[in-house]
């Protein structure tokens, strides 16, 4: 198969995110993945003044969301793509949902990663077999690097999100929220490319259409809310963010017309809003949140919803949290 090919693939087949390509999906990953619980707290109640039921993907295979997609994704290929091996690119959760499916479909697996990417998740990535490939953000372009790396050694590409496929991954989750609690007034969802956002949102409207939608993200990294508020994509330079796995400078190809037409807005949140947020989770409900992980909780801790919303599915993405950032957390 040529490159050129193997590219179409990537970014363009299949062309729509359905109810149906998420239901494949579904079944697909089913026995590769957990089915995350979904938790709620009457402290968290009280302090945000809604009700608040938080699906747990901080207590997902390879602490996070994306081993959805990638899984999805991955088990797609074909027994020869496979046997090729694949390459990715991502600052941890996707690097190590990639390299832990990727290890189980018995595929080489090469990932590009910034300089700056957290020790613990390059650590988990390697220790899942991966091989890691360094880029610097400031100067590289993240994909150009990896679709440079793909070309020359041969890999197929398996993109964070600009992919059907990996997009109807991580719709899953939203599945599995609006079956569990299916009389919800809104969700919200953090937000980088809009993966996330974008399956979940898809997920949530199928099954309710009613339903409102909220991608959040830091205000310091809001490229999602300035494309919204302009109608088009917007590229912002690399954010300084607390939020580690939401610094990404553009919204994606696929996934912007999707969040456009979902979101009824884009909310954002400071770094100190996500960190108090994700104390709260630690010393209150005991369970560990990554800062991104935190980002949509945040918005509704910090009271950045409709007043007139009053059941509210929150996604909490990730708990890969670097040591030496929760220690700063833990003794500030």
């Amino acid at each position: 198969m040529s490159f050129l090919i193997r590219l179409f693939r990537v970014y363009l087949w299949p062309k729509m995110l359905t109810l149906e390509l998420i239901n494949e999906a579904r079944h697909r990953i089913a026995s590769r993945i957990h089915r995350t619980p979904v938790l709620t707290s009457r402290q968290f109640n009280e302090a945000a003044g809604k009700e608040v039921f938080l699906k747990c993907e901080n207590f997902q295979r390879a602490g996070a969301f994306k081993i959805r997609g990638a899984t999805n994704k991955i088990q797609s290929l074909t027994p020869e793509e496979k046997q090729q091996g694949i390459v990715a690119f991502s600052s941890g959760n996707h690097a190590q949902a990639v390299a832990l499916a990727g290890r189980e479909a018995g595929a080489r697996v090469l990932v590009a990663m910034p300089e700056d990417a957290p020790a613990a998740k390059v650590a988990a990535t390697r220790g899942y077999g991966a091989e890691v490939v360094f880029y610097d953000r400031l100067k590289q372009d993240r994909e150009a690097f990896a679709l440079d790396l793909a070309e020359r050694e041969r890999l197929i590409m398996v993109p964070p999100y600009d992919d059907y496929l990996i997009l109807a991954g991580q719709a899953t989750c939203g599945l599995e929220l609006m079956e569990e609690v299916p009389e919800l007034d809104c969700v919200l969802a953090p937000c980088s490319g809009g993966g996330l956002f974008a399956g979940v949102a898809s997920a949530a409207k199928s099954l309710d259409p009613k339903i409102r939608c909220f991608p959040v993200e830091p205000d310091t990294a809001d490229d999602t809310r300035q494309s919204f508020l302009r109608g088009e994509r917007v590229s912002i330079p690399p954010p300084p963010t607390i939020a580690d796995g939401l610094r990404v400078q553009i919204p994606g190809k696929l996934t912007f017309p999707i969040v456009k037409q979902l979101a009824e807005d884009v909310l954002t949140v400071t770094d100190e809003e996500i960190v108090a947020t994700l104390r709260f989770f630690l010393f209150r409900m005991k369970i560990l949140v990554e800062t991104s992980g935190a980002t949509a909780a945040a918005a509704v801790l910090f009271k950045k919803i409709p007043p007139d919303v009053n059941r509210v599915g929150v996604i909490l993405s990730g708990g890969n949290i670097d040591p030496d950032l929760l220690q700063s957390v833990i003794n500030p």
